[in-house]
């Protein structure tokens, strides 16, 4: 499986010694299920938009500390490409920043969320079963680092997993396309640093929830799971 990574950020240079970049962490993640999984980056965040939507098998857009919204040239480029692989019904997985410009580019909005940052583990509950979410569940657990949220649907999207903080925690757009709000590529230790990273823009006591909240494990490998095997399977 050769998977493109539409990549729009890059792990702060002080972070990345430690915990390499996010090319890394996904190519680790999806290994951990296909050992055969080959990854393309592309440099959105610098403009490099693949010129063909079936360069690879399948897609995933990074996220980003960027907002989907920013004034940015290259975040326009993206979401055209994001429609083009829509209309040509190819499979694309969103992360966080990933899943809100997918949003974005189908016709839904995203904006600051009203209950501010979110932080470490985040939980959620599964509001619709899926054949690729197997093995199956009623909740799932996953790290996240946001302060933007989806706050209107597109009406191509359906939500698949919310949560009380974040409602449009996990959509699927017909038989293509799925994005989750969570980042199933963090380590704790990564996002415990990037944390303390962020605490001149983070409320102290959100830092602390946060924080108090990785003593649990995340649900890394499931999600991933499901993500390879929503690739698999045909549209």
């Amino acid at each position: 499986m050769k998977i493109g990574l539409l990549l729009c950020d890059d792990v702060a240079p002080e972070l990345r010694k430690v915990h390499n970049n996010y090319p890394d962490m996904f190519l680790a993640l999806l290994r951990k299920q296909d050992p055969d999984v080959e990854m393309v980056t592309y440099r959105v965040v610098d403009g490099e938009i693949p010129e063909t939507t079936d360069e690879c098998d399948c897609w995933i857009i990074s996220g980003s500390r960027h907002s989907a919204y920013d004034p940015f040239p290259w975040i326009p480029l993206l979401e055209g490409f994001v429609r083009r692989l829509y209309e040509d019904r190819c499979k694309l997985a969103g992360i966080c920043f990933g899943h809100q410009v997918m949003a974005k580019s189908l016709g839904g909005k995203v904006a600051l969320a009203d209950k501010g940052w979110g932080v470490g583990m985040s939980y959620n509950h599964i509001t619709r079963q899926t054949s690729w979410m197997d093995p199956a569940v009623q909740d799932f657990k996953l790290l996240v680092s946001h302060r933007d949220q989806v706050i209107h649907l597109p009406s191509s999207a359906e939500v698949l997993a919310s949560s009380d903080f974040c409602p449009n925690y996990m959509l699927q757009y017909g038989d293509c396309f799925v994005s989750v709000q969570g980042h199933p590529e963090f380590s704790k230790s990564y996002s415990e640093d990037l944390m303390n990273s962020r605490r001149e823009l983070i409320p102290g006591d959100r830092v602390l929830m946060g924080m108090d909240s990785l003593r649990d494990d995340p649900d890394s490998d499931l999600v991933a799971q499901w993500i390879v095997q929503f690739f698999r399977q045909k549209s």
